[in-house]
C-alpha cells in the first residue's frame, strides 16, 4: 500500500481547521500532519513537517496565502498548494496561482470532491476553471516565452501539450511510453527553453500558442 499523502492545514479559522481535520482523518490514503494560523507559520511548518499538500487559504492577518506561497517558491519547496478559498472573485485567485498553486477550490466544496482535489495535485494535476485560465492569460505579458516555441523539440512539444491537458508526469510516462525521469528531463528543458516558472505558466503557454495533447 502507498504512503498516505501528508496534508498540512493553513487557516487562521481554527473551525475551519477543524472542519477540514475532521474530514481528512477519515481517509486511508491522507494524512494531516500539522496546522498553521498564517503564512508564516505555514511556510515554517511547510520546511518542518515536509508535507505533499498543503491546503492553504488566501486572506490571513499578517502574511496572507500569496506572499507564503511566494517563500515556498524561494525556497524551492515541493510541496503542492491547493487554495482554500471563500473568495470566488478572480482579482483573489488569480494572485495565488500566477504565485505557484497548483489550484484551489471553494470552502464549500463537497468533502469528496475535496479529497479527489488533493489526489489529483499530489499526483501532478493543475486544478483550473475555464474563466480563471482565461484570466491568467489576459493577464500574462505578452512577451513571456514568446518566439521560443521553434526552439523545443517535436518530443518535448507533445510533452507540453499532455502538460497543458493536466497530466502527471507519471501520466506523460505512460502515453508516450517513457520513463518519469525522461520526462521530469523533458519538462525540465520545456520551462528553461520557454523561461517559464513551473507547469502552470507551461499550460497557460501552450493553450495560448495552441499547443494540445
Amino acid at each position: 500500500m502507498a504512503d498516505p499523502i501528508k496534508v498540512l492545514l493553513v487557516d487562521d479559522h481554527q473551525v475551519v481547521r477543524r472542519g477540514l481535520r475532521t474530514f481528512l482523518e477519515v481517509q486511508d490514503d491522507i494524512e494531516v500532519v500539522g496546522e498553521a494560523v498564517d503564512g508564516a507559520e505555514g511556510v515554517a511548518r511547510t520546511e518542518e513537517l515536509k508535507p505533499d499538500v498543503v491546503l492553504m487559504d488566501v486572506k490571513m492577518p499578517g502574511m496572507d496565502g500569496v506572499e507564503a506561497l511566494r517563500r515556498l517558491r524561494e525556497l524551492d519547496n515541493p510541496a503542492r498548494v491547493l487554495i482554500v478559498t471563500s473568495f470566488t472573485e478572480q482579482r483573489t485567485v488569480v494572485p495565488a496561482l500566477r504565485a505557484g498553486a497548483a489550484g484551489y477550490v471553494y470552502k464549500d466544496v463537497d468533502p469528496d470532491a475535496l479529497a479527489g482535489a488533493i489526489r489529483s495535485v499530489h499526483a501532478g494535476h493543475i486544478l483550473l476553471q475555464q474563466e480563471v485560465a482565461g484570466a491568467l492569460l489576459s493577464q500574462e505579458e505578452a512577451t513571456t516565452g514568446q518566439g521560443r516555441g521553434g526552439s523545443l523539440t517535436e518530443r518535448e512539444r507533445e510533452v507540453l501539450g499532455l502538460i497543458a491537458d493536466g497530466r502527471s508526469n507519471r501520466e506523460i510516462a505512460r502515453a508516450l511510453v517513457l520513463s518519469e525521469k525522461t520526462v521530469k528531463t523533458h519538462v525540465s528543458n520545456i520551462l528553461m527553453k520557454l523561461d517559464l516558472a513551473d507547469r502552470t505558466q507551461a499550460a497557460l503557454w501552450a493553450v495560448r500558442h495552441g499547443v494540445t495533447g
